[in-house]
C-alpha cells in the first residue's frame, strides 16, 4: 500500500494515520519497532525545520535511517512541511529540496505555501503536484493559519483564535485549492497549532487544544471528500482527534508528543542514547494504542 492509497484507505475506515517527526536521527529506529509491535501503519517524517534547527542532518540522512529499519506494510516516508515562505519569513527554494526528496524515495511530500496568497499557494502546489506525479508520489498542502513555531503566530490568545476562527481554513477557499492546486490531501487549520521550536520553549508542554468538529466536516464536503490533514496533533484533547477522524481527517502530525520524551531523557541520563530511544519507543506505543486507537491498523486497513 502506497502512500495515497493508504491515507484514503484511513479516511474511509475512519480511522488515521500517523506520521511521526524526526528531529533526532536515533529516534527513527525505536518509531518503526513501536509501530511494527503495535500492528499499526504509519508515516516516518522530517520537515525542513528539523534539519534546520534541531539534529536531524538532512533529508537523505533520515531516509538513509530509515531505509535501515523500515518494514514494508507497516511504514511509509513523508517529507513533512517544505515551506515556501519559512518561520523566520524567509524565502525557500522549495522545489530543489522537494526533488531532492522524491530522488532519494519519499513516497509522499509536503509543500507548504500556507503564508502565501491564495493563488500563489495554488500555483506553488501546483507546480509541487506536477513534479511529484512524475514520481508517483502524493503531495500534500496547507490552507489556512496553524499557529504556533516562532513568526508563524497570528497575534491572539488560543481562546480568542478558536472563538474567532482567525486563521481558520476558509470553506470557499478550500473548494477552489482542492480543484485548482493538484494536492492529494489538505492540512487545514481548524484549532490544532504547532509546537515551540525555540531553545528556551521548546521544553514546555503543550497546552491543551479543541478542534472545530463542524468546521472540519464543512472542510470535507467543500473539498469533495478529500482526505484532510491535522498538524500540531500533540496536546490536543483524545475526543476531537476521535471525531475528527468521522469528518475526514485522515493523517495527523505527531511531534512534541515523542521528541519531549526523547530530550527529557537526554537530561536526566547525558549521553545515553539507548535510554532515550526506549522512553520514545513508549511513548510512541502509547500514542498508537491508547491515544490515537490506531493498533491493528496494519491488518485493518490491507
Amino acid at each position: 500500500m502506497n502512500s495515497q492509497q493508504a491515507v484514503r484507505a484511513a479516511m474511509e475506515a475512519h480511522t488515521i494515520i500517523p506520521a511521526f517527526n524526526i528531529p533526532y536521527l536515533p529516534m527513527v529506529e525505536p518509531i518503526v519497532k513501536a509501530i511494527v509491535d503495535e500492528d499499526s501503519l504509519a508515516m516516518i517524517q522530517v520537515a525542513r525545520l528539523e534539519w534546520e534547527k534541531f539534529e536531524s542532518k538532512s533529508l537523505e540522512a533520515v531516509a538513509e535511517e530509515y531505509k535501515k529499519y523500515c518494514k514494508e506494510g507497516y511504514t511509509l516516508l513523508h517529507l513533512d512541511h517544505v515551506p515556501a515562505i519559512d518561520e523566520d519569513q524567509l524565502k525557500v527554494d522549495y522545489l530543489s529540496i522537494i526533488k531532492r526528496a522524491l530522488d532519494c524515495g519519499y513516497q509522499s511530500v509536503m509543500v507548504d505555501g500556507s503564508r502565501l496568497p491564495l493563488e500563489e499557494n495554488i500555483a506553488t502546489t501546483a507546480e509541487v503536484a506536477k513534479l511529484a506525479k512524475e514520481y508517483g508520489a502524493a503531495v500534500e498542502a496547507e490552507l489556512g493559519a496553524v499557529s504556533g513555531h516562532e513568526g508563524s503566530g497570528i497575534g491572539l490568545s488560543y481562546e480568542e483564535l478558536f472563538t474567532t476562527k482567525k486563521g481558520f481554513t476558509k470553506p470557499e477557499e478550500a473548494k477552489k485549492f482542492a480543484i485548482e492546486s493538484g494536492c492529494d490531501w489538505m492540512s487545514v487549520a481548524a484549532g490544532s497549532f504547532h509546537g515551540a521550536i525555540a531553545s528556551s520553549t521548546k521544553h514546555l508542554k503543550k497546552p491543551q487544544a479543541r478542534l472545530d468538529i463542524e468546521h472540519i466536516a464543512e472542510l470535507f464536503k467543500v473539498t469533495g471528500n478529500m482526505p484532510l490533514v491535522l498538524h500540531g496533533g500533540s496536546g490536543i484533547e483524545q475526543d476531537y482527534i476521535l471525531r475528527a477522524m468521522e469528518n475526514g481527517i485522515a493523517k495527523i502530525n505527531v511531534g512534541t508528543e515523542i521528541r519531549q520524551p526523547y530530550e527529557f531523557a537526554l537530561e536526566e541520563k547525558p549521553g545515553d542514547i539507548a535510554y532515550a530511544q526506549e522512553k520514545v519507543y513508549e511513548r510512541t506505543r502509547w500514542v498508537i494504542s491508547e491515544f490515537l486507537r490506531t493498533t491493528g491498523n496494519h491488518s485493518k486497513l490491507k
